[in-house]
């Protein structure tokens, strides 16, 4: 079923001993606003967890297979989509529309999150109906920095160099803990071009609210999602600003020291005059 209401969402995690998002320019230190100290995450490391988690959980079905994936070669997949019987069929000037909506009926994230697939044969460029922002944590954070030592080196080279003692030394980074906020949008216009449904958006919660499960490495610590909160409005267009909902969820430290446990804060809704046309569901939290 196609999507008939805007949703606005908010999305909690929290980050404990680990780096919930290395910045390769900066020696892969947790990112971080050099103003404030906030912690941030790209969307585009959010958008990775959950193509992951669909990959993962629909095994590759072939309305539900994932385009940005590792070792992927988009051009030969774009390829595929030329390779089509209705696309072979088509006029020359609608080539490369045919070929889009075949991209978007096959691939998850493609009628998600959008893709740009010019590359090679032409299939055109698809605006996502699901956009997220840097997710920014509430307080600033402290970047730890710890000293590893691996017992055993690669080359004889090295071990030569060595002397015969065989360790060699190393870095890691991590957040002692952090807690993110991230803001999403799903516009059912966008969804309409795409031929994103109801199906997919219980799919993204789904992905949301699990992704972390999945996702474990010691590398990024203790991750969990802690809340998503999705305003639904009765319209396409919506019924209230984005922010002023957004701003409804507050988040408030609970402890006088710095926070090391999601209990340290806590998180209320202020349902003071509620917007008329939009419903608040609670997915996790």
């Amino acid at each position: 079923m196609t999507l008939q209401h805007r949703y606005d969402f908010l999305f909690l995690f929290d980050v404990k001993d680990g780096n919930p998002n290395g910045d390769p320019d900066a020696g892969n230190l947790p990112r971080i606003d050099a103003e404030t100290g906030c912690g941030l995450v790209t969307d585009v490391c959010v958008k990775r967890k959950v193509r992951n988690f669909v990959e993962l959980t629909q095994g590759g079905t072939e309305k539900n297979k994932i385009f940005i994936r590792e070792k992927a070669i988009l051009n030969n997949l774009i390829g595929e989509a030329h390779q089509q019987d209705q696309v072979r069929a088509s006029e020359k000037g609608e080539k490369t529309k045919a070929a889009r909506e075949w991209m978007c009926s096959n691939y998850f994230d493609i009628r998600t999150f959008g893709a740009v697939m010019s590359t090679g044969e032409n299939a055109g460029q698809v605006r996502g109906p699901v956009q997220l922002t840097f997710s920014r944590s509430v307080d600033p954070i402290v970047v730890s920095e710890h000293t590893i030592t691996r017992m055993a080196v690669a080359t004889e080279g090295e071990a030569e160099k060595q002397k015969g003692d065989n360790r060699t030394m190393g870095r890691k980074f991590t957040v002692p803990y952090g807690l993110y906020i991230a803001h999403g949008f799903v516009s059912a216009h966008l969804a309409a071009q795409t031929g994103f449904n109801e199906e997919d958006l219980e799919l993204l919660w789904e992905s949301l609210g699990n992704m972390f499960e999945h996702d474990r490495s010691a590398a990024r610590g203790e991750m969990t999602a802690r809340g998503l909160y999705v305003f639904q409005h009765d319209s396409k267009l919506g019924n209230a600003p984005a922010h002023s909902l957004f701003e409804r969820i507050k988040v408030s430290k609970q402890c006088e020291g710095p926070a090391r446990n999601f209990t340290d804060y806590s998180v209320s809704i202020d349902d003071h005059l509620w917007p008329q046309g939009v419903t608040l569901n609670r997915k996790v939290g």
